[in-house]
């Protein structure tokens, strides 16, 4: 389910809540509303209020931690990718066959996230760009060093493409969500508990509506953000491509 949706259904859900408060008032009896019943009722919201702002504080806590994990693995790639070519580089003419296809790749790659052709990253396009880094590595486990020199390179160029590799199905594997399915769904009840209460006790008026939709509003956009920062592959808040376009410029020189 896209961001999109998720914020849409979260601002229906709120703002249904608190219009169902307002159509509540109008049929519950006078002494549910006395001040008595009306004091429970804050301390009570005030409460669930607590809980969701705990819950929420956990959840951005929680994607900003993962975005700036995966965010540091794609800047480690990258470099890794210069360092991998530039051991190459070093090693002789017999890689250039080597450094050739890995430019064309990371350049293509660098090309499609720049244009955004690709908008999301899936299992197979992830299995396909691994199967071309293994068939580099191949190409690196075939060479032939002449001199002890070549040898430290080839041992060197294979510990850097082992380490992309490893690193490249480590950030892929945190492509799933961080985001616990029930944790939203609880969150996402307790808001409209408390947009309830908003429209039981609220004079029924255009202002009130008026400020109870905007408050939706931000809320779903709240959760939309959340949610856009917890898929940084692909929506509005991704990584950057910087650094790979950095590492195509460099590769193959």
């Amino acid at each position: 389910m896209s961001s999109i949706t998720v914020a849409l259904t979260v601002f229906t859900v709120v703002f249904g809540g608190a219009l169902v408060g307002i159509a509540l008032r109008s049929v519950l009896p006078e002494h549910h509303l006395s001040p008595e019943s009306r004091e429970i009722v804050k301390l009570s919201i005030g409460l669930i209020a607590t809980m969701t702002a705990l819950v929420l504080g956990l959840l951005v806590g929680s994607v900003k931690s993962s975005f700036d994990s995966k965010n540091e693995e794609f800047n480690r790639i990258c470099s890794n990718l210069v360092v991998f070519d530039r051991t190459l580089a070093q090693y002789g003419p017999e890689t250039k066959d080597i450094r050739v296809r890995l430019s064309l790749a990371v350049t293509a790659r660098s090309e499609q996230l720049t244009e955004r052709k690709t908008n999301r990253v899936t299992k197979d396009d992830a299995y396909t760009n691994m199967l071309a880094l293994e068939q580099l590595q191949s190409g690196v486990r075939a060479l032939q060093p002449a001199s002890e020199g070549q040898r430290e390179l080839k041992d060197r160029a294979m510990a850097v493409s082992t380490q992309i590799i490893a690193a490249r199905w480590h950030l892929l594997g945190g492509v799933a969500s961080s985001v616990p399915v029930p944790f939203l769904v609880v969150v996402v009840i307790w808001l409209a508990i408390i947009f309830l209460s908003f429209g039981l006790f609220a004079p029924s008026n255009s202002t009130v509506i008026a400020a109870l939709f905007l408050a939706a509003i931000s809320v779903a956009g709240a959760l939309f953000l959340i949610l856009e920062m917890d898929r940084p592959f692909d929506g509005l808040i991704h990584l950057s491509d910087v650094p790979l376009q950095h590492a195509a410029q460099f590769i193959g020189r």
